[in-house]
């Protein structure tokens, strides 16, 4: 065992003993060097009003002392906490090593947790089918995947991950049968989640100040029943081919949620989303190479598709902290060249997924794509 993976179990055992958990604990960052656009967002779209300058010390994000707590340094627009990130990835094939070729979609998410569960969401849906059938007066249909289990599993991993681990991320890696969310940390009493029925399991809570902030904004269930919400949002569809109810495992120090998707083997009456996300779809003349010849190869595609998907989400978490944001400074963030996040912009645009307002020297972007923004509105 390393000096490092002996520290952490004595670590938590002094903050036990203090009665002090690691989200209330004084960060090693200046409030002052911090900015807070995306939480000021989100509570004004949850709760239609501002977050007040008073609420930062009410809610923990700054202590009695002035200084930001580690729950704050989570909750700042690019996060310095690099163990907060989440690593999402949809596999081709049923597991890592199906030799089917590389991943399919990958993206790194940081800054702060509540954009990171919005992203983690959207990483989901742009990486999952959609199929429907008729009935007599609306159409039903069926997910990969819940959004509403979706959302309770990585907002869980968020808010009961053992920040206390470093060097050790949440992880989303989605194969064509299941999706499998890793999170850092066991159960806070060393049980093991998979010999007790989670319907009952009481609520331990490692990060009560961010579960505090997370329930109070509608972003997850307050008292415990997360996992009771994950497996009701399966139960609906419990009635389909080759149906799997959601299943949770635990060991002492890590914590794992599979969810299985509906789709994989499923030979119901369904039709395919017609619009399923394949930006490129209708337009072939997005494969045309330097040298101008058409390329449409299987992997080429993918290999564009990744790196505008890539773009779209940096994009997006850009506009969100500024959206005066000039292309020249956005391409400095982006570290491309000023041309191609031209082109990137240019091509959100076509698909209504950005707009921009305003005069030249005074203009305003405005993320409309629906099925990002709209989240906070689904949930």
């Amino acid at each position: 065992m390393s000096i490092l993976d002996r520290r952490h179990p004595m670590k938590s055992l002094v903050l036990k003993g203090a009665g002090r958990t690691y989200d209330s604990l004084p960060s090693n960052y200046r409030f002052e060097d911090m900015a807070f656009t995306k939480l000021r967002s989100v509570h004004y779209k949850r709760l239609q009003r501002s977050f007040e300058d008073s609420e930062f010390v009410s809610w923990g994000i700054v202590d009695e002392n002035g200084n930001l707590t580690n729950a704050g340094a989570l909750l700042a627009d690019e996060s310095p906490i690099r163990q907060s990130r989440i690593f999402c990835t949809r596999w081709n094939g049923l597991d890592m090593t199906s030799g089917l070729g590389e991943a399919i979609d990958d993206v790194e998410l940081e800054g702060c947790v509540i954009g990171q569960l919005q992203d983690a969401v959207s990483f989901v849906r742009n990486n999952s089918r959609k199929k429907w059938w008729k009935e007599s007066d609306h159409r039903e249909e069926l997910p990969d995947y819940p959004e509403r289990a979706v959302t309770e599993a990585i907002a869980n991993a968020i808010i009961h991950r053992d920040y206390l681990q470093m060097g050790s991320e949440i992880h989303i890696d989605m194969y064509d049968d299941r999706m499998e969310i890793y999170s850092p940390g066991g159960m806070m009493d060393g049980r093991f989640i998979q010999q007790l029925n989670p319907l009952t399991v009481p609520s331990k809570r490692r990060n009560p100040l961010l579960a505090d902030f997370f329930s109070r904004l509608g972003l997850m269930e307050r008292r415990g029943s997360g996992m009771k919400k994950i497996i009701d949002s399966y139960k609906r569809f419990e009635g389909l081919p080759n149906f799997h109810a959601p299943e949770f495992q635990s060991n002492a120090s890590e914590f794992h949620v599979i969810l299985w998707n509906l789709n994989y083997n499923c030979y119901c009456p369904v039709k395919e989303d017609a619009n399923y996300r394949e930006e490129f779809a209708n337009k072939p003349e997005q494969f045309v190479n330097s040298k101008g010849e058409f390329a449409n190869k299987p992997e080429q595609f993918a290999k564009s598709r990744k790196e505008f998907l890539k773009a779209s989400r940096q994009i997006y978490n850009i506009i969100s902290a500024n959206p005066q944001i000039t292309t020249a400074q956005m391409a400095e963030k982006l570290k491309l060249s000023q041309r191609q996040v031209q082109k990137y912009l240019k091509r959100l645009q076509e698909a209504e997924k950005i707009s921009r307002s305003g005069s030249r020297k005074n203009s305003e972007w405005k993320i409309i794509d629906e099925e990002y923004e709209g989240f906070f509105d689904r949930i």
